[in-house]
């Protein structure tokens, strides 16, 4: 694969890992980040999540949620995500944090306010590489079966963008062919390192 891929979802650690997974699966060279202050996962209730401090280990927060309920956790499909995580990488980054060597030529992102955060973010950094960035957004709802059909589409979509001979050139066409085959809108952007 010719190009470096950043997964890029809100707090939660389910669409960009479920894509992380996915695209390392296919041999891509791809990370994955939050963009919230915190790693929310849902609890008992909507007003009880478990949060957790970016950097917190996947195996630690399996563990501590098996210890609070595991039924609970097991029907919500919690555990079996945080197991799939475990498998991928250590732990949850940060966006803001762990992204300053302008190492990565496409960022993914799902759900639009992530998508503007990222642009923001990266408006704000210096761009003393000037190496563009394409930052694209498919809006997937959060759960476990739209974050795998959201996984499959944006895998797509990236083969597209890796077999064209430059994304700059290209990028209108990918992106109109793929909203018109699978219905649904995409928003990108280029921004610079």
């Amino acid at each position: 694969m010719k190009y470096r891929y950043a997964m890029v979802c809100s707090s939660n650690q389910n669409r960009s890992m479920e894509a992380h997974s996915l695209f390392k699966r296919q041999g891509f060279d791809v990370s994955s980040y939050g963009t919230g202050s915190h790693v929310k996962l849902p609890g008992p209730s909507i007003r009880e999540p478990n949060v957790y401090d970016f950097g917190t280990p996947y195996k630690q927060m399996f563990d501590d949620l098996r210890r609070k309920d595991p039924e609970l956790y097991k029907r919500n499909g919690i555990l079996p995500m945080l197991k799939r995580n475990i498998g991928v990488k250590s732990a949850p980054q940060r966006w803001q944090d762990n992204v300053a060597d302008g190492s990565f030529d496409v960022v993914l992102a799902f759900e639009e306010k992530v998508y503007d955060m990222v642009i923001e973010d990266l408006f704000i950094r210096d761009h003393a590489l000037m190496k563009s960035v394409l930052i694209i957004n498919l809006e997937v709802k959060d759960n476990h079966e739209e974050a795998a059909v959201g996984a499959r589409l944006a895998l797509e979509l990236c083969q597209e963008v890796e077999a064209a001979e430059s994304w700059e050139d290209s990028i209108d066409e990918i992106v109109t062919n793929f909203e018109n085959k699978h219905r649904r809108k995409v928003l990108y952007n280029i921004s610079f390192y």
